[in-house]
Formats: C-alpha cells, structure tokens, sequence
C-alpha cells in the first residue's frame, strides 16, 4: 500500500499505543481522525498532529461501546477526507476481579470497550475499505487472548474474542480487497493499568511506539502477502 494521501481511523488514539500508531501513520503520510471520550484529550492531540503538515488530522468524540458512535464516527472521517483505507480498532480497558466480585456493570463496560466496539467500527467501516480496494482492518489484541489468568475473566473473554472475530473476519473480506489483522502485545510500557515509564523501572517492556511500528510495517506489505496474527513479547523480560 502506498500510504501517502491514504486516510486511517485508530480508536483510542489520544494515549498509549493508539497516539503512537496516530504519530507514526501521520509521519507516513496519511490523515488521520483519532477518537476518544474525552473532548479535551481529543483537541490537544488534534492540535499536536496538525501541526506536523502537510497531513490533516480530525479528533472525533467517540464511545465505542455504542454504534451510533462508531458509525458517526465513520462518517465524520469520509466528510472531513472523502475515502477511508484503514482501520484500527485500538480503544480497550482492563479491569481485574473475580467472577464472583465483579460489578454487572464492569463486565459490561469491558466486553463493550473491547468485544462490542470491533463489531460496531467494522460494520460502518466495510462498505468504504471495500470501496478504497486495498483496505486494512488490524485490530489491537492482548497475550491475553490466548492465555487466562485468575482475576481475567471478563479480559480474557474481551480478547479471546478479538481473535475469533479477526479470524473470521478476515475469511470473510479477503476477496473485498480488505486485509485483517491482529496484533496481541503482552507487558507493554503504558498507562493502561497505571502510570509506567522507563524511569519506574519498566525500560524492559514493549513500547507504544514498537506496535505503532509493527502497523506501518503491515500496511507496507505487499498486497499478495497477509500477516494475520502478530504475537509481540519483549524480548529480554526479568528473569524470574
């Protein structure tokens, strides 16, 4: 893919892995519309990838846990940039407790963030990838996804998930011109489960900035060529 002038969507895209893969795809070449909750988040980052030029970057107050977001979502992008080629389903929260201790309401609020919202993006989504002809879908798993842990369950299912919805997904758009991917990092250095830096002591985990590179590698892959799943570990963790 040739991403000079090409148009990305990534949920999430004010923090983390989301605003490093929004700063790399930027830097590439390609306008960009960042979504989040938070309105303030959303026009500082605005601000900082406009200031890049010659890209354009749009912020979009998003909850993906409703579809009438995500699809409005879609929609202010095509009428800001006039085409969509990428989408990254970024946007996810972890919460941790027992099955027996956990809120109704969290269980919800994690498989809604996490589950739900790929189904809501990717349903306002497809018609325009399929219309651009070489569209992306990569979506944002976790290690999780295949290996449960006590306290996960509700994390785990979110993820588990994620990879059956992407392996299908995948099946069913590949002759649209769509390519689907996922991408699973473990012990990542970011604000996720609270505030982490090399300066705490986590220099040895995964960086944003290393998935946001692993995007940009995909989109430059060769249109014959998918790399559908992606496992990411660091690569010298504590001994224990």
């Amino acid at each position: 893919m040739s991403l000079i002038g090409k148009v990305a969507i990534v949920t999430g895209g004010t923090r983390g892995i989301g605003w490093a893969i929004a700063e790399r795809l930027t830097g590439a070449g390609l306008h960009v519309a960042i979504a989040a909750r938070s309105v303030g988040d959303l026009r500082e980052k605005e601000a900082m990838l406009n200031r890049r030029g010659p890209v354009r970057a749009i912020g979009v107050e998003c909850d993906v846990r409703r579809s009438q977001d995500c699809t409005r979502l879609v929609d202010r992008t095509l009428a800001a940039f006039g085409r969509l080629d990428v989408l990254i389903n970024n946007a996810g929260i972890g919460a941790f407790a027992k099955v027996a201790d956990m809120a109704v309401e969290r269980w919800d609020e994690i498989i809604g963030t996490n589950l739900n919202s790929l189904f809501y993006c990717c349903h306002a989504a497809i018609p325009h990838l399929r219309a651009a002809g070489d569209g992306w879908i990569i979506n944002i798993g976790s290690l999780a996804g295949k290996n449960a842990f006590p306290g996960g369950a509700a994390y785990n299912a979110s993820k588990f998930g994620l990879i059956g919805f992407s392996e299908a997904l995948m099946q069913e758009v590949r002759w649209d011109g769509i390519r689907v991917s996922y991408i699973m990092p473990g012990s990542v250095a970011t604000d996720f489960s609270g505030p982490s830096s090399a300066d705490q002591g986590e220099s040895w985990k995964v960086q944003p900035e290393d998935v946001a590179q692993i995007v940009s590698d995909l989109l430059a892959f060769p249109v014959r060529t998918l790399l559908s799943r992606i496992e990411v570990r660091p690569s010298q963790p504590p001994r224990k």
